[in-house]
């Protein structure tokens, strides 16, 4: 129970790594608010986490976190009905594939956007809530890549976005360590999410990963979920401005 008592607000909360991030933290006594852009994908996952939490132990809300208005309607929302949070997990995120010749402009604006100015919103309007005030306990993640470590093919606006992020991270580590706040990023390599089925559903692209992967597998949600639930608890507590890469061992083939 690391987080008991404390309220975590979890941005791309609807499936995958937010998704289980949301169900660890909670199983954990977390108070969670599950934010994303599709209100119906938000109501399952939250069902299914006070499920098995056996209580009510989320909250919802829908909002698109690279639209500033959005967030300062979540910031408002979370006045409201909470007054402060501890933890935020900033995890939205989103790329498509094209090489540099082929990205248009309006490409690279979106992905820059999902992944690097929606952490830089989110953050800059919900920081408020994380108090001094309040003590104990007071964390930001955010979840960047492998490929802000290493370039991916097609894929160079979310490569350059992810490495954004990671620096970005140490700023903002900086900045909020004498307030008290601890800001760290997790890289995850290849995780079985909604997002990247298509590609796995590729025998040929699956094989490639498990060949170029030490532990010669994908990973799995609930694998970076830990990670992160170390990251943002007090286990962690004299950790800051780092980057905890969980790649199964990529980067050392």
């Amino acid at each position: 129970m690391r987080f008991e008592g404390q309220i975590a607000v979890i941005t791309g909360a609807g499936s995958g790594i937010g998704e289980a991030t949301a169900q660890r933290m909670a199983k954990e006594g977390a108070r969670v608010i599950l934010v994303g852009r599709t209100k119906e994908k938000l109501v399952q996952a939250a069902s299914a986490i006070d499920t098995r939490c056996e209580r009510k132990c989320t909250d919802i809300f829908s909002a698109d976190v690279t639209k500033e208005e959005d967030v300062k309607e979540l910031a408002e929302f979370i006045k409201e009905k909470y007054g402060q949070i501890h933890l935020l997990i900033n995890n939205a995120g989103g790329s498509v594939n094209s090489t540099i010749k082929e990205t248009t402009l309006e490409q690279w604006k979106h992905v820059q956007d999902v992944n690097l100015t929606s952490v830089f919103l989110v953050t800059k309007h919900l920081i408020p809530f994380l108090t001094e005030e309040i003590g104990g306990n007071r964390s930001i993640v955010n979840i960047a890549s492998l490929s802000g470590h290493k370039a991916g093919a097609q894929i160079p606006h979310y490569s350059a976005a992810k490495a954004g992020l990671i620096n970005f991270t140490k700023a903002m580590a900086f900045e909020l360590a004498p307030h008290g706040v601890r800001v760290n990023s997790v890289s995850p390599g290849f995780v079985e999410t909604p997002l990247t089925q298509p590609g796995l559903e590729n025998e040929r692209f699956t094989k490639a990963i498990e060949q170029n992967t030490a532990l010669k597998r994908v990973g799995k949600p609930d694998e970076i979920a830990n990670v992160i639930a170390f990251a943002a608890s007090e286990e962690a507590s004299y950790m800051t401005g780092s980057d905890l890469l969980v790649d199964g061992g990529w980067l050392i083939v």
